[in-house]
């Protein structure tokens, strides 16, 4: 009996399981930046602005306007991750917490009851270009934590745990551990409310990269989890004796070693794993609940508050330029790094 269930083409965004909702992957090769941190406006003409999502010269201005991003936006009944592989995200929140991380840096927040949030790419670099390459991930919440309190935090990359595999031949596979627990390495603790704060919900979100040749086991987890692979980088590998070309989406048995033989090239994956929450799902748009009743409350409740307002001058909210990589909380703490 295979260990694979389905391989398909990767979309956009990318199709995820329950308890994942959404998940997209963004890779742009944006030019130098103005003294602004945005693009010039010559770069900007032919462009549908504000809705910006064709790829054109390598890139796209998504929401954005002058700067390339996700202007403010609200959020309810859900969480966002956003794993930074490349480039400069600049976070900013309608309860004033505000951050700026960068290559190998995780941001998690859940969004609970409400939250209005931007991320921005500030194109901090006006010499040469400024690459981006992030992970965007929506992770479900159940009933009972959806209207909790809004909690932002980071998970910066020197103290995100990494598996390191070798195996008989030498080659590596590199693993970070941003949610689960591979190899007895346990990862950072998420947000409180998480569903991955509990430990018996088995969710394990991995990022992973294979030297060409190299051979690794990815371990078996709960079989009540559904696992998914995203091959998103790469020539071709072999996943439980299963040949797959680069751009493929794998569901696999989460109760089974699933074992990785790569090709001759570099390949990248995203792993997302975890117990199904197994409830209703409504969506409309930023808000997703269990019925349509309690979206059409999410959707007055923030024609009224907005959640709290945007305390922010701008909409497109960016850091200083000389600003490093930083968290500064609601309650007024700040992490400098």
């Amino acid at each position: 009996m295979s260990k694979i269930l389905t391989i398909e083409p990767l979309g956009f965004p990318w199709k995820t399981q329950d308890p994942f909702l959404f998940c997209a992957y963004h890779r742009d090769e944006y030019p130098s930046g103005n003294d602004k941190m945005g693009i010039d406006t010559e770069h900007l003409y032919g462009r549908n602005i504000g809705q910006d999502f064709m790829l054109k010269e390598g890139w796209r201005m998504y929401h954005g306007s002058s700067i390339p991003g996700f202007p403010y936006h609200p959020h309810r009944g859900f969480e966002t991750i956003t794993i930074n592989k490349e480039g400069v995200v600049d976070h900013s929140d309608s309860l004033g917490a505000a951050g700026r991380f960068m290559t190998g840096d995780v941001q998690w927040m859940t969004a609970g009851r409400g939250i209005q949030h931007s991320e921005m790419f500030p194109m901090i670099n006006e010499e040469n270009g400024n690459p981006l390459e992030i992970f965007q991930i929506w992770l479900n919440l159940p009933k009972v934590s959806k209207m909790v309190e809004p909690h932002f935090k980071m998970l910066w990359a020197e103290k995100i745990p990494e598996l390191l595999h070798k195996d008989n031949t030498g080659k590596t596979t590199t693993v970070q551990i941003i949610a689960g627990n591979l190899a007895e390495i346990q990862a950072l603790d998420p947000t409180p409310d998480s569903w991955a704060a509990n430990k018996e919900n088995a969710v394990g979100v991995y990022t992973v990269k294979m030297d060409p040749g190299a051979l690794w086991t990815l371990p078996k987890t709960s079989a009540e989890a559904n696992r998914t692979v995203f091959y998103y980088k790469g020539e071709s590998v072999t996943i439980d004796g299963q040949n797959v070309v680069e751009n493929q989406r794998i569901t696999a048995l989460a109760g089974e070693d699933i074992v990785f033989e790569n090709g001759t090239t570099e390949s990248y994956f995203l792993i997302l794993e975890g117990k199904p929450i197994k409830e209703p799902v409504a969506q409309h748009g930023p808000f997703v609940m269990n019925t349509q009743e309690e979206i059409r409350d999410a959707m007055r409740e923030y024609s009224v508050t907005q959640f709290g307002g945007w305390p922010w001058k701008e909409t497109e909210v960016v850091h200083a330029k000389n600003k490093g990589r930083f968290a500064l909380y609601s309650d007024g703490t700040e992490e400098v790094r």
